[in-house]
C-alpha cells in the first residue's frame, strides 16, 4: 500500500549506527522534512567499531562519525541529531537503554518514530541482522509503547519535567513484512548524497553504489506504481 498519510508534525528516527538512518529511511526522512516535518535522528552507539584496520584510533573514529552524521542531517534538511554513546556491538539489553530512548521520545514528542524491525533476522543465506540493529529496534518499540505514554514507566523522568507522550505510529525499516511504501521519487538522490557523507564507511565510492541504491528503491517503487519507494512495516496506535 502506498503511504498517503500527511507528513508528521515531528518525527524521530532511532537507529544503531551513524549511517543507519540514511540507508534505512533516508528518502522518507528527507521527504518529511521537505514537507515541513521537524525530523530528529537518535543514534544509540558510537559506531566506534566501524573499521577493521589494525591499530585504528577508535575514539577518533567515533568523533568522525558524529561529524559525518551532522553533515548528513544537514544535507537531508533534518532538525538535528542525538547520540547515546554506547560502544558499538555492546548495547545493553536492559531497562537503561529503554529509559534513554523513552526520555528522548518524551522530550522531542514525535508523532511518528522510525526504527529497525527487530523481528527481521535472516536475510537469505548470506546475512543476518546485526545485534545492535535488533536491540535498538526492540528497545525503541518498548520505549514507545507502553513506556513513553505511561507515567509508571521511568517516573523519575516526569519528576525532571518530561511529560508522558503517545506516539501515533511506528515505521519499521529493514522489514521482511512491509505493509506500506513511501514515495521517495523526489528525494532519493538526496538520500544517496547523505550516505556519501559517511566517508569513513564507504568501500565503494563510484557509480556502482549509487546504481545499487537506485535499483533497490526502484524495486520498492514497483510495488506501488511509483519510480522510487522505501518500504516499511507501519504500526498505528489508537489512543
Amino acid at each position: 500500500m502506498l503511504d498517503t498519510a500527511p507528513a508528521p508534525r515531528r518525527a524521530l528516527a532511532v537507529y544503531a549506527h551513524p549511517d543507519d538512518p540514511e540507508i534505512s529511511a533516508g528518502g522518507t526522512l528527507a521527504r518529511w522534512a521537505a514537507d515541513g516535518s521537524e525530523v530528529w535522528v537518535l543514534v544509540t552507539t558510537r559506531g566506534d567499531k566501524g573499521t577493521t584496520e589494525p591499530g585504528a584510533d577508535l575514539a577518533e573514529l567515533a568523533r568522525v562519525r558524529v561529524a559525518e552524521t551532522a553533515a548528513a542531517v544537514e544535507l537531508l534538511g533534518l532538525a538535528g541529531h542525538r547520540h547515546l554513546d554506547h560502544p558499538d556491538g555492546d548495547l545493553p539489553d536492559d531497562a537503561s537503554l529503554r529509559a534513554e530512548i523513552c526520555a528522548v521520545v518524551r522530550e522531542l514528542r514525535p508523532d511518528v518514530v522510525c526504527c529497525p524491525d527487530p523481528t527481521a533476522v535472516f536475510f537469505g543465506d548470506t546475512y543476518f541482522n546485526h545485534r545492535d540493529h535488533r536491540l535498538t529496534g526492540w528497545a525503541t518499540l518498548d520505549a514507545v509503547a507502553p513506556a513513553a505514554g505511561n507515567p509508571y514507566y521511568f517516573p523519575e523522568q516526569l519528576g525532571a519535567g518530561l511529560a508522558v507522550h503517545h506516539v501515533g505510529a511506528v515505521y519499521l525499516s529493514g522489514t521482511l513484512e512491509p505493509n506500506c511504501w513511501v514515495d521517495v521519487s523526489d528525494h532519493l538522490e538526496r538520500k544517496i548524497e547523505a550516505l556519501f557523507c559517511h566517508a569513513s564507511q564507504l568501500v565503494e565510492t563510484g557509480e556502482w553504489f549509487r546504481s545499487f541504491l537506485r535499483e533497490r528503491a526502484e524495486a520498492g517503487g514497483r510495488e506501488v506504481g511509483v519510480r522510487y519507494a522505501e518500504g516499511f512495516r507501519r504500526l498505528t496506535f489508537a489512543r
